[in-house]
């Protein structure tokens, strides 16, 4: 296919343009703050089985930015004070939202014609852990449950003693009965309908990075630092069967100089294939056998990390030499993940960068500029790359809480699409009650304009997960209170919006429950819900070990 031209400029946008107009302050104004909301979707998407991943607003990866206030990934067991408690306890207290020891094995050199390291089969070893049956916890959740309210299926408590700091959750992930995850130095799987460990894979480092999608046949690739010692690069890449939880090949990213970061890296899948981004560079590898497919492309233009799922669009940061340390022009391109080749371009107005995809199939960008992040802009292309327009916000203010910078851009939530509309979260604010609440706005994707406003219920928040059947759907949260009339859920709206219609309702016996899991990721797929701790912490070890970490709802 030929690659049209950049695009340079739309309707409705001054001459000359290639990203949106320069949003007014006080509108799109402020960064948004690291995700409290879970990453897109619920449970899943459409295409895979009845827990895989739906289509949510998917998105690509940003530049890697240094460590986070996250605190660094080391070894040791846990400690009485943790790094992020205070932090996380005011989140949750404000009602806020944010998803035996193996021998490792580097990868070198095989005979690959390209010199790239060729993937050999994993020293780490599978120890099944035992087998729990989380169903007391969800007995305890389901008294007092009313009519119209889902059970509480399972409850996972944590169970591992973690560093000083407590550690990230990479995932879940879902295929087929499975839902599987990975935290410090071990991946594990469950059973998606009542909870029960299915298998335990103990890893010989810290997970350091890992894809937001799995693979269609139920495989993940993840990233583990090179050692356990303190600032090790995140280097190393483990693929995983999640259905069985057996470890496949391994492989070594290669530094290709001292730009090539890789204390932060990102990571996507597209089919059978992973790609690995960090600040200007990426390399994928095939997943079936691990083989390195490209790396450096011709050229100054590189990408530097691509949306999971089935359309890879990639963030691509083009610089006048190689070496330079200037930040370079932006651009989208939708590429073939297998080759790297660029499908078509759409050229970022300069100064400005791509920060999230909120979503493929239309592509809806989010833009920055600013040493901060400051000004925001979203661009509203058509399927082939070319503008179409930009959301006006009028007096509204925005948030899509999305991860961490430095991390996946395909984990965001607060905004959905489809082939005519965009819908948008605005920014909790103070209610009549003093408790913070939001609404959703719908945009005309052709136009840019704002169609209609739907608030959530006093003291709650809603948050656009995707589109299916016609209808947004929606995370609402529960009321911050333990005395709550009822526990939020997963909701729905019309095209015209309209009242909100449930689809399933926690229950509110459950909403403390809920809104003690830090971080949470939210997944919905098949008439039922998961919600699952983004990161772990706690004041002791003890409470530590005793945390709710995933909770999942229906009938």
């Amino acid at each position: 296919m030929s690659q049209p031209p950049p695009q340079q400029g739309g309707p409705g946008e001054p001459e000359g343009f290639g990203a949106p107009f320069e949003p007014q302050p006080g509108r799109y104004g402020a960064p948004v703050p690291p995700l409290h909301q879970p990453q897109p979707g619920p449970y899943g998407q459409p295409s895979q089985p009845p827990y895989g991943y739906p289509q949510p607003p998917t998105v690509p990866h940003g530049h890697p930015g240094p460590p986070s206030s996250s605190p660094p990934d080391g070894p040791g067991g846990g400690g009485r004070s943790r790094g992020r408690v205070a932090a996380l306890v005011a989140a949750v207290l404000a009602g806020v939202l944010v998803i035996g020891t193996g021998v490792w094995f580097a990868a070198g050199g095989d005979g690959a014609d390209d010199g790239k390291p060729v993937a050999k089969e994993s020293g780490a070893s599978k120890k099944p852990g035992p087998q729990v049956t989380p169903a007391a916890g969800a007995d305890e959740l389901n008294k007092g449950r009313k009519d119209g309210e889902a059970k509480v299926r399972w409850v996972e408590k944590n169970g591992v003693d973690l560093p000083q700091g407590g550690a990230r959750v990479y995932g879940p992930w879902l295929t087929g009965d499975i839902v599987a995850k990975a935290m410090y130095r071990t991946a594990s799987g469950h059973s998606a309908e009542d909870g029960t460990r299915k298998w335990s894979l103990r890893l010989p480092a810290d997970v350091c990075a890992a894809p937001t999608l799995p693979s269609p046949d139920g495989k993940v690739v993840v990233a583990l630092r090179a050692d356990t010692s303190d600032g090790a690069p995140c280097d190393r890449l483990q693929m995983i069967d999640l259905a069985t939880g057996k470890a496949g090949w391994t492989a070594t990213v290669e530094r290709t100089g001292m730009q090539d970061g890789l204390s932060h890296i990102v990571m996507a899948i597209n089919g059978d294939v992973v790609t690995v981004g960090r600040t200007t560079l990426t390399d994928a590898y095939r997943i079936s056998d691990g083989k390195h497919l490209w790396g450096t492309l011709p050229g100054t233009c590189q990408p530097y990390g691509l949306t999971s799922g089935d359309i890879a669009l990639a963030a691509v940061d083009c610089r006048k030499r190689p070496s330079d340390d200037d930040v370079g022009d932006e651009e989208v391109r939708r590429i073939d993940p297998a080759t790297g080749r660029t499908v078509w371009t759409y050229q970022v107005k300069k100064g400005w960068k791509v920060d999230r995809f909120y979503s493929v199939d239309p592509p809806v960008v989010s833009l920055r500029q600013g040493e901060l992040n400051e000004k925001w802009a979203i661009a509203l292309l058509n399927p082939d790359g070319t503008y179409r327009a930009q959301p006006v916000p009028g007096k509204e203010n925005f948030e899509v809480q999305c991860g961490e910078p430095g991390e996946n851009l395909d984990d965001c939530i607060g905004a959905a699409a489809d082939s005519d509309t965009l819908y948008l979260a605005t920014k909790p604010a103070a209610g009549a009650d003093g408790e913070l609440t939001n609404s959703v706005v719908a945009f005309d994707l052709s136009t840019g304009k704002s169609t209609w406003k739907v608030p959530a219920p006093p003291a709650q928040t809603l948050h656009p997960m995707r589109v299916e059947n016609g209808q947004v759907l929606l995370y609402l949260t529960p009321p911050p209170t333990k005395e709550t009339p009822n526990g939020g859920g997963i909701m729905a709206l019309g095209p015209q919006g309209g009242a909100l219609r449930p689809v399933l309702r926690h229950p509110a016996s459950a909403a403390t429950a809920v809104t003690g899991l830090f971080e949470p990721t939210i997944r919905f797929v098949g008439g039922r819900s998961l919600i699952s701790s983004g990161y772990i912490t706690a004041e002791t070890d003890e409470e530590e070990m005793d945390l709710r970490t995933m909770i999942a709802f229906g009938d």
